[in-house]
């Protein structure tokens, strides 16, 4: 058995080395892996985990393309800028420790932003410390937008409190702010957002362009005070590799995140699916009379069955987890394989070392898996591979149709969320291609290397 299984190897590997189209699929099976291993090692599990918490995505933009179709357009890029890209300062005045952020941006684009946001995080006493944020424009002008007191602690004095929040362009106050700089804009500003004031000239509404300063200041009135964060959004209309969707969600981390699933599901069901028919059809095969009638005619009545529409039933009924979804397909996964290796045990079980392994009282058994599986095996690896393409787009079917695993990234979900969001329509393609590509990508791979493989099987040959 170990010289069989060791040939066939052996003649696979041989057959896939020798023929385009396998190498091709091997080096796009490669590229998935690596992308596999990128997105387990290097992506925060908690973007896998949060993928559908709206609040977890609040600093990204809403529907933004790709930040390379931006070359010669100049529209504004969005900018996620963290506290460590800050420039950090901290002064003592009248016993008040002043602790300051200062974030540079050099704006260069042809329209403005869409909008602003600055998350922050403190931690205080018994007295709530204030916030207070101005922006220094590259005429010079500068801007008190925002100032507020943090909320009281609750705490009491003998703990510290934790307070974490965000400021938006879109509050009242900013608003209020620059619509009473009645002396500074020469035109009618009453109309105009916050964004388009900050960043247009002060006689006209065209672009401000050069450096901005925007200061986020916090006053701090404990000696244990401190500031945990204070991150600076300024939106914009491209971002990522593979831009955003309605949801703000990274679809670049989407689509990485997808590939693991999609190999995780196309694997799992096609292994246990071609195990399951390997062992079944040629037991029906070799015991032959009622038994391989009855285990026949259990094959027939699954097969029978119109898998989609009972796919969807039983997704509703039992749920919609991914593990679910991998259980269900392999329910219905192996009855063709069944049919195969049973009309090929058939025929080995009439073969001359066969009879003799019978005659020699050796257990069916032991019969059937040393004499007669390792004849199938090519036929097993061939039909694995070819059987992986039919999972996963099965599992995509079932997410296009709302009927998939709802807490995980995966290429069919991104697909039907598209489709409902109406992106095909309103021009959002970066929302449909990149997932329909990896779909189509991963078959592929499977599909050339399957083909490679299937050229090596002639049982009656061997």
């Amino acid at each position: 058995m170990t010289i069989q299984l060791a040939n066939s190897r052996t003649a696979i590997f041989g057959k896939i080395a020798h023929s385009r189209g396998g190498i091709a699929g091997l080096i796009i099976l490669l590229f998935l892996i690596l992308i596999t291993l990128y997105a387990v090692f290097f992506i925060p599990l908690d973007s896998f985990k949060q993928w559908n918490n709206p609040a977890y995505w609040i600093e990204y933009p809403k529907a933004a393309a790709p930040a390379w179709t931006n070359i010669g357009l100049k529209l504004p890029e969005h900018m996620i800028l963290k506290s460590d890209q800050a420039l950090v300062s901290s002064v003592h005045q009248n016993g008040i420790r002043i602790v300051t952020h200062t974030y540079d941006i050099d704006y260069d684009y042809d329209s403005y932003p869409t909008d602003f946001m600055v998350a922050y995080g403190v931690k205080y006493g018994e007295i709530p410390p204030v916030l207070q944020i101005d922006v220094i424009r590259p005429d010079g002008k500068a801007f008190q937008v925002y100032t507020s007191v943090l909320p009281p602690s609750i705490t009491g004095a003998s703990t510290t409190n934790e307070f974490v929040g965000r400021v938006f362009s879109t509050d009242s106050m900013i608003t209020e702010n620059l619509r009473l700089q009645k002396g500074v804009f020469n035109y009618n500003q009453d109309e105009s957002l916050p964004q388009v004031m900050l960043f247009s000239q002060t006689d006209k509404e065209t672009i401000l362009k050069g450096k901005y300063e925007v200061k986020v200041r916090f006053y701090l009135f404990g000696s244990s005070d401190s500031v945990e964060k204070s991150d600076l959004v300024l939106g914009g209309r491209v971002y990522g590799l593979m831009g955003t969707d309605e949801l703000r969600r990274d679809l670049a981390i989407g689509i990485l995140w997808g590939t693991p699933v999609a190999l995780f599901i196309g694997l799992t069901v096609s292994i246990a699916s071609i195990f399951i028919g390997l062992v079944y059809g040629v037991v029906a095969g070799y015991k032959g009379n009622r038994t391989d009638e009855g285990m026949m005619r259990i094959n027939d009545l699954i097969y029978s069955l119109p898998t989609l529409p009972v796919l969807v039933i039983l997704s509703l009924t039992f749920g919609r987890s991914i593990f679910f979804i991998t259980g269900f397909l392999i329910i219905f996964g192996w009855v063709g394989v069944a049919k195969i290796t049973r009309s090929l045990a058939l025929q080995i079980k009439n073969l001359q070392y066969v009879e003799a392994a019978k005659l020699m009282g050796q257990p069916d058994i032991k019969t059937i898996f040393i004499h007669i599986i390792p004849q199938l095996l090519p036929l097993t690896f061939a039909s694995i591979a070819i059987a992986v393409p039919g999972a996963i787009l099965a599992e995509a079917a079932l997410s296009f149709l709302g009927l998939g695993d709802p807490t995980i990234p995966t290429w069919g979900q991104i697909l039907n969320e598209a489709n409902s969001a109406e992106a095909a329509a309103r021009g959002l393609w970066w929302w449909i291609i990149p997932p329909g590509l990896m779909i189509a990508l991963t078959c592929l791979a499977f599909a050339l290397i399957g083909n490679a493989v299937e050229s090596t099987v002639n049982v009656k040959g061997r």
